[in-house]
């Protein structure tokens, strides 16, 4: 037997085949992940857009704040996975349909994909610019390539390769982000960063840095399930990834918005969303840690994509290591376009619009309509109680659309003085709830049971 076909084999009996998987962390190994999941390059260089465009202590309140609501999303999602086994696309069979889940599919796809690519150019511009200062030697997408290798490489281990190398990497990336911490606050105190000018022409109000961060949430929440059913338990989901996003979220865009400040404080130029600024005015151990960050995240962004395709269509399991490998090829090559750092706050706006209405429709249909309970059936690639009308929920679809263009007419048209994130998700949330209240299960239900606790049956 060969070595691939034995790799393969041993991934699809760690379960990473299609289907719901029985999780086996407890409440510590899911906040480790979680941890290390959002101590990433993407997060710290958002707290840099915050400062100088708003008081330094204000837009720490701003983070703390947005932080907290954004983890509600998170969580309830995330606890969807734990409580069913299924990974956050393939949940998403219950509120759209067998069919209709895969416009939401294609859409993750494209979006962990542009994730992935940004994320791995942030580390190949870092790590191009400390090898170019010690050696003269200059080539960015050699780096952002040579970087997504080795995500895709981790990402090949799956579930139970995340659930080992997260824990490790979070604690090196704790450790350096202490020695930032230490060395900006010992030359500054914090009444010198509470008192840097606001620059008003930056555009930044307290509402439009909340909505970012709000925003930053969502785009975690497409992972949440396929983290959280590694838990086993309601609480180790809920608890775990709620402390775990919390505080890494908050470290992590404090941090930005400190370092951003020191560079202000020591005579430089704030530059917003750009590594190398930093890492001149710290050196090679936040450059290791935006390294380290790059791969603890990229791992699960690449993790979340492949699990998104094999789950895609029940009655087509597709293998799982040729999925990562098609995957991965891309993720690669998408590394080397760097112009698509330049359009990351558009890239943001466009995560919105796609997945605010997405994960209020789902938290609607599980928590208030279906009560708490997926049966079966949403494992079937026809028929059942998640076939609606020829395999799509139109209101699901309908609302999912209206929930899109509120996003983009309060981003783009009508701007909103307090963003278009919150506004989308409670116009999706409530209009979703008002059109599908008279097909709610009504009276005493079965309590919620584990998708892969009863015997294999025919789902065909």
């Amino acid at each position: 037997m060969n070595l691939y076909r034995k790799f393969e084999q041993k991934l699809e009996a760690g379960a990473e085949s299609s289907g719901p998987i029985r999780g086996q962390l407890g409440t510590g190994r899911i906040g480790m992940i979680w941890l290390a999941a959002n101590l990433v390059v993407t997060t710290l260089l958002t707290g840099t857009f915050f400062v100088p465009g708003l008081n330094f202590s204000l837009a720490l309140v701003m983070i703390v704040v947005g932080t907290l609501i954004g983890a509600v999303i998170l969580v309830l999602v995330g606890n969807i996975g734990t409580r069913t086994g299924l990974p956050t696309m393939a949940i998403t069979r219950g509120a759209f349909g067998a069919r209709g889940s895969l416009l939401p599919v294609a859409a993750n796809v494209i979006v962990l994909m542009g994730w992935s690519w940004v994320q791995a150019m942030l580390a190949g511009v870092t790590v191009n610019y400390l090898v170019d200062s010690m050696t003269g030697f200059s080539n960015p997408v050699l780096f952002s390539v040579i970087c997504q290798v080795f995500v895709v490489t981790l990402a090949l281990f799956g579930h139970e390769g995340i659930s080992k190398v997260e824990p490790w990497l979070a604690v090196l990336i704790l450790a350096i982000m202490a020695y930032v911490f230490a060395m900006a606050f010992g030359k500054y105190n914090p009444e010198e960063f509470a008192a840097i000018p606001v620059d008003a022409s930056l555009g930044y109000t307290p509402f439009i840095v909340l909505d970012i961060v709000i925003a930053t949430a969502i785009s975690w929440t497409v992972l949440s399930a396929d983290i959280n059913r590694m838990a086993r338990n309601t609480r180790a989901s809920i608890v775990g990834s709620g402390i775990g996003y919390t505080l890494s979220t908050v470290l992590a865009m404090i941090l930005g918005a400190t370092a951003i400040g020191y560079v202000i404080l020591s005579g430089g130029q704030a530059t917003e969303f750009d590594p190398t600024i930093l890492v001149a005015a710290f050196g090679a151990p936040l450059a290791i840690a935006i390294f380290l960050s790059v791969m603890a995240t990229n791992t699960m962004a690449v993790y979340g994509m492949i699990t998104s395709v094999v789950n895609s269509r029940p009655e087509r399991k597709l293998p799982f290591l040729a999925t990562a490998l098609v995957v991965g090829a891309v993720s690669i090559l998408g590394a080397t376009w760097l112009a698509l750092l330049d359009q990351f706050t558009d890239f943001l706006t466009l995560i919105g619009a796609f997945f605010v209405p997405v994960f209020a429709i789902m938290i609607v249909d599980y928590y208030l309509l279906k009560r708490s309970r997926y049966t079966r059936d949403i494992l079937r690639h026809s028929g059942g109680a998640y076939w609606y009308r020829n395999g799509a929920n139109p209101i699901a679809v309908g609302v999912w659309v209206a929930g899109a263009v509120v996003a983009y007419l309060l981003t783009y048209i009508f701007p909103s003085p307090i963003g278009a994130t919150v506004p989308c998700f409670f116009v999706s949330f409530l209009l979703y709830l008002a059109l599908s209240w008279k097909n709610r299960d009504q009276g005493h239900t079965a309590p919620s049971e584990h998708l892969v606790s009863e015997e294999p049956q025919n789902v065909s």
